[in-house]
């Protein structure tokens, strides 16, 4: 079996490794070759099939089309102009998640979070915990300032560049 055979064979098991389970990504690098897949959100992906002409009146009905991701779909805006409408300016410095795990905002059920709405951080404080296969990874705040939002849910998955808390500089 030739070496690029063997290297197809373990990234198809390794696709096949994560439809079966709730890890989201995986990154192998080895020997020079570097491989990152990446598991399609639970999105099913739709295409309007045009409706049979003996009935005009049915709109457009989707269909399921395994392997294709939708575009986004733009939502007009209150005024119904039909332009996307703008998201608001996100503030402060988002402190993201470094991989790809379950986030938790305390290091125990029945200890306080590590940080609340409105309190001073300091560089290098932790600020949440994502366990990933046991493992439990500190995350530290780069930056010191007031927290002005905590976007990610205590317990929750969370995907590698996700925001989990953001912080205003001082």
């Amino acid at each position: 079996m030739s070496e690029q055979s063997a290297l197809l064979t373990r990234v198809q098991a390794l696709i096949e490794a994560l439809e079966n389970s709730s890890i989201g990504e995986i990154e192998l690098t080895e020997g020079g070759t570097h491989i990152k897949i990446i598991r399609a959100s639970a999105v099913i992906p739709t295409v309007l099939a045009p409706a049979p002409s003996s009935v005009p009146d049915v709109p457009a009905m989707p269909l399921p089309l395994a392997g294709f991701m939708p575009a986004p779909a733009a939502h007009p805006a209150p005024g119904g102009r039909g332009r996307p409408a703008a998201r608001p300016t996100e503030s402060g410095v988002a402190v993201v998640s470094p991989l790809t795990g379950v986030y938790y905002h305390s290091s125990s059920p029945t200890t306080d979070p590590f940080v609340t709405l409105g309190d001073a951080v300091q560089a290098g404080q932790v600020v949440a915990i994502v366990e990933a296969m046991k493992v439990f990874n500190e995350v530290k705040s780069e930056v010191a300032g007031t927290v002005v939002t905590l976007p990610a849910k205590n317990g929750h998955l969370v995907q590698k560049g996700d925001p989990l808390v953001r912080i205003q500089p001082t």
